[in-house]
């Protein structure tokens, strides 16, 4: 191919000319705004979408809060550990069971070791639990007993004489003059002696909340069952389910027990037929002898 033939292509009219220089304009045109121009799409500016938008975030920012706060634990008596506040500290059915149990008695928890002995709890919940332990506060301020030396000089030696009260005739003035009882604890007592209809032994004592070692033992020192309460005896075998029931010593669940096993095997015969019940409080053996009758 010659170059005059190639040529000839290049060849335009004055029109043609004019169209080519237009459709240069054009291209140039579109690519400066292409180049330009933002065509990237408007940001929603609903005032709606935007309040529900800012709402998610401030939840989503509570969600992280409480996710990440710890949990507080508060102090409290395991005396009264709960069913479901067992569980929650990671205690077994079993564990829990034994603490309700030993409540049962209206016996009380004074130490973390006494704790771990009822409720056979490990050591290492144990561990987790103790620094949440409450005991009340005589627990913790308890005084050890003085011992004093014995001199031979009767100066030195020379005691005052202690007047022993009949304790089913103290007062509220008799009972406070004993070192750890306060009004609080007077009351405990007389109201104790309300309920059974008198004392029949210095060890009911120890049923009463409150009483430490030391108090019991200064009030075993100051009162004495002088007087023995005139006391309406249980017929054990012929006693309803209500008036076990009300029994003092006896709870609901013990007392059908009892009416159960009696009309099975007969007449209970001493108090070692009772013991052999299941729930029977074995340690309060001897207290409750003495307010039933075997006929």
């Amino acid at each position: 191919m010659s170059f005059k033939s190639i040529q000839s292509y290049f060849r335009f009219s004055k029109e043609q000319r004019k169209g080519i220089f237009l459709l240069f304009l054009i291209i140039l045109t579109l690519q400066c705004v292409y180049f330009f121009s933002d065509f990237s799409s408007s940001p929603n500016n609903d005032p709606e979408k935007q309040k529900w938008i800012a709402l998610q975030v401030e939840i989503d920012s509570m969600k992280s809060i409480n996710k990440n706060k710890a949990t507080k634990s508060y102090a409290f008596n395991p005396n009264f550990i709960t069913d479901y506040k067992g569980y929650k500290l990671g205690m077994s059915v079993a564990e829990i069971d034994r603490l309700l149990e030993f409540r049962k008695t209206n016996k009380y928890l004074n130490s973390a070791e006494e704790f771990q002995m009822i409720t056979k709890v490990s050591d290492s919940l144990l561990k987790t639990m103790q620094p949440f332990f409450k005991f009340p506060e005589w627990v913790k301020n308890k005084k050890q007993i003085k011992k004093f030396e014995n001199f031979n000089d009767k100066a030195f030696a020379k005691k005052e004489k202690i007047i022993i009260l009949d304790i089913n005739s103290a007062t509220k003035e008799d009972l406070i003059k004993v070192y750890g009882i306060g009004d609080a604890i007077s009351m405990r007592i007389l109201k104790q002696k309300e309920i059974l209809g008198g004392f029949i032994s210095m060890e009911q004592m120890q049923d009463i909340w409150g009483l430490s070692p030391e108090v019991i033992e200064s009030l075993h020192r100051q009162f004495k069952v002088i007087t023995v309460p005139n006391i309406k005896k249980i017929d054990i075998n012929n006693a309803s389910l209500k008036e076990l029931s009300q029994f003092y010593y006896f709870r609901y669940a013990l007392a059908k027990e009892i009416i159960t096993q009696r009309s099975m095997n007969g007449d209970f015969k001493n108090i070692e037929d009772l013991t052999k019940i299941k729930g029977f409080p074995v340690d309060k053996a001897k207290i409750i002898t003495l307010y039933l009758v075997f006929i």
